[in-house]
């Protein structure tokens, strides 16, 4: 892992590059189905930047049942002095339900993120929020096979 990660970080800026790798070492410790890497985030305004993200997916209980959330978190060379920026992502099978935590472009929208403070949030925190919130409020669900039927998650 720490060979991927020194890949990642090699074109990366962070101002304290050894608290933000540790940071990530720490979050896919705790949830090892996410990858690090570097990929190209387009922002609203046409601006595109290289940027570290965490992709992959995120165990979340729903009615007893445990689903894999794909998601995926850009992390800026601001971090963690800014939050990280949040998606769903999605696969061919399922559709993005937009709700109170997540916008018409699969952002995911949650106070924890609005709300962020330097040295009081960090990435693990943060994905311990979207498996709470997602358990009450899943993101995502199956594709309907048909009009008549639309499975959750």
């Amino acid at each position: 892992m720490y060979i991927l990660l020194s890949v990642c970080f090699a074109s990366c800026h962070f101002e304290d590059i050894s608290h933000v790798a540790h940071e990530i070492y720490v979050a896919l410790t705790h949830f090892q189905s996410l990858v690090p890497m570097m990929d190209r985030y387009v922002y609203n305004d046409g601006t595109i930047k290289n940027l570290m993200s965490l992709t992959g997916t995120i165990p979340v209980t729903f009615k007893d049942k445990t689903y894999n959330i794909p998601v995926c978190l850009w992390i800026e060379e601001s971090y963690p002095q800014t939050a990280p920026i949040c998606y769903v992502r999605p696969s061919c099978e399922m559709m993005v339900l937009r709700g109170k935590y997540t916008s018409s472009n699969y952002e995911v929208l949650l106070p924890y993120l609005e709300e962020w403070k330097n040295g009081e949030c960090d990435l693990v925190s943060l994905l311990q929020v979207m498996v709470v919130i997602f358990g009450d409020l899943p993101p995502v669900c199956m594709q309907p096979r048909s009009e008549s039927e639309q499975a959750p998650l």
